[in-house]
């Protein structure tokens, strides 16, 4: 008999400016920020391969969100996938910032090349 599979778990990386969501202990996505001032702008979520079709992209960045609810920041969704999620989600709309062509030019001079 296999044992079921424990309930993932998601955690903020700070290093790594990221939110990763574990399962059995495996890194199976994340879902990358940058902060700006009182901001989390989100630019990047993926769920691995061997992860996909579980649910666990709309499990990570619920999880995320609420942390930065928790943390007092406010959401920008650079993000396709968490612009989306946002609209479904209207709970956040409370500390939602749009996206501006400023925090895309700022968001361009902080990552990596």
């Amino acid at each position: 008999m296999t044992q079921p599979a424990a309930a993932p778990t998601v955690q903020r990386v700070d290093p790594k400016h990221r939110y990763e969501i574990l399962v059995d202990g495996r890194t199976a996505g994340h879902t990358a920020y940058r902060d700006r001032d009182d901001q989390r702008v989100f630019y990047h979520t993926k769920v691995y391969e061997a992860f996909a079709g579980q649910g666990l992209a709309a499990i990570l960045v619920q999880q995320a969100l609420s942390d930065v609810r928790t943390s007092g920041k406010r959401i920008v969704p650079v993000c396709p996938y968490v612009a989306k999620f946002l609209k479904k989600h209207d709970e956040f709309a409370d500390i939602t910032d749009p996206v501006t062509p400023e925090i895309l030019q700022w968001l361009d001079t902080v990552l990596p090349h």
